[in-house]
Parts: structure tokens; C-alpha cells; sequence
């Protein structure tokens, strides 16, 4: 779909995100309406991620941290969910795309550079000057300083993009020498099936690792150095 020179496309990319916050959303709203003493299943999926969340704001943001816990739940659902639908069949993973977790990266590097500068004003370019760095290092350490904040979004997203995307690659070459070798193609398949487990493993982690370094880059934003 085109509207003038603009392509507005409906995406595989943009339907799978839609399915993502959909499912992610019935997860968390269907399994707490019953508000059990003793969790079913679902209530017990609802409640543990709640938990690892908050635990995990609170581990590396400190109590602070408690207003953003809203932003990093979601974002830890959102990744965790567009990773695990690439494990369904004719599934699309859209957190292998570039252009989405740059995106992600970009807005969360934006996001905590604006909450930095709002609670600290010109104080947080002191972030570029460790304490107790005496001023004959300085022309080194703030370029280097410099380098390493801005390269954040960068490796944040490249690290999720090609953990997932190497994954998937990986498994669609064995499964095409499952099909290529016939009868012969028991072992190949006894890879896709190993594959396959430790890619559900990376799928989690992946998103754990997205989302405590976005919680990382939070603190370093309240309390700098």
C-alpha cells in the first residue's frame, strides 16, 4: 500500500507484533481475573513474571526504579513474546529484524538520556568523567566514555537481532537436510529437535539480557556513576 511516496504496508512484522501484545496481554489480564488464594497455571505463569520483573528492576535500578516498572514489564513481554512466536511453525520473528530492535534500542537509548538529563541537568555530562579520574585522563577518558554511551543502541540491538536470527538460520539449514536426505535424514532431524530446545532457552534469555540492560542504562541515568 502506498500513500504517495510513503510505502504503508501492512508487514508480517507489523501483524506478528499485533498477535505479540494480543497474547502477552490475555496472558497477564486472563490469568489474574480470577484472583485465586492458590494460582491455577495461568494466574502462576501471570504472577511469576510479574515477580521476575519487579525483582529484576529492583536488583539494578533500586527503588527508584518502581515508576519505569510499567515500561520494562512491557518491554520484557513484548521481546519475550515476538521471540517465542518464531518457535511456532510458519511463526515470523520479527525481533530478528534489525530495523525493529534498533528501533527499540533507539527509543530506550533516547528515553533514559531524557530521564538522565531531567534529573541531574548539565551534571549528567559528569556521566562521561568517572569520579576520581584525574584531569590529565580526561582528553582519553571522555572520548572513550563518549564512544562506549553512544554505541549502546547499537549493541543492544545488533545483540538481539543476530542471537535470533543465527538461531533460526541455523535450524532452517538442518531441517533442509532433513528433507534432502531422505530416510537418511534421522540425525539431521535429531539436531532440529536439540536446536530446538536451546533455542527456546535463547529466546528467554535474550529477552532477560534486552531487558537488564535496559535496566542497567536506567540506573546509570538516576545515579550515574
Amino acid at each position: 500500500m502506498q500513500v504517495g511516496d510513503v510505502d504503508v504496508s501492512f508487514t508480517n512484522s507489523a501483524a506478528f507484533m499485533a498477535i505479540a501484545v494480543v497474547t502477552a496481554t490475555m496472558v497477564i489480564v486472563l490469568g489474574m481475573r480470577r484472583h485465586a488464594l492458590v494460582p491455577g497455571r495461568w494466574q502462576s505463569i501471570a504472577e511469576l513474571s510479574y515477580l521476575f520483573v519487579a525483582n529484576m528492576v529492583r536488583d539494578t535500578v533500586g527503588s527508584e526504579g518502581r515508576g519505569y516498572f510499567p515500561f520494562i514489564f512491557t518491554l520484557f513481554l513484548f521481546v519475550l513474546a515476538g521471540n517465542m512466536l518464531g518457535m511456532i511453525p510458519y511463526g515470523f520473528t520479527y525481533t530478528s529484524h534489525i530495523i525493529v530492535t534498533f528501533t527499540m534500542a533507539a527509543a530506550i537509548f533516547v528515553g533514559v538520556t531524557v530521564i538522565g538529563f531531567i534529573k541531574h541537568g548539565v551534571h549528567f555530562f559528569g556521566f562521561f568523567l568517572p569520579p576520581g579520574t584525574p584531569l590529565l585522563m580526561a582528553p582519553l577518558a571522555v572520548p572513550i566514555e563518549a564512544i562506549s554511551y553512544f554505541s549502546r543502541p547499537i549493541s543492544l540491538s545488533v545483540r538481539l537481532f543476530a542471537n535470533m536470527l543465527a538461531g533460526h538460520t541455523l535450524m532452517k539449514v538442518f531441517a533442509g537436510f532433513v528433507v534432502s536426505l531422505g530416510v537418511f535424514g534421522f540425525v539431521p532431524f535429531l539436531f532440529v529437535f536439540a536446536l530446538t530446545g536451546l533455542e527456546l532457552l535463547i529466546a528467554f534469555l535474550q529477552a532477560y539480557v534486552f531487558t537488564v540492560l535496559t535496566c542497567l542504562y536506567l540506573n546509570d541515568a538516576l545515579h550515574l556513576h
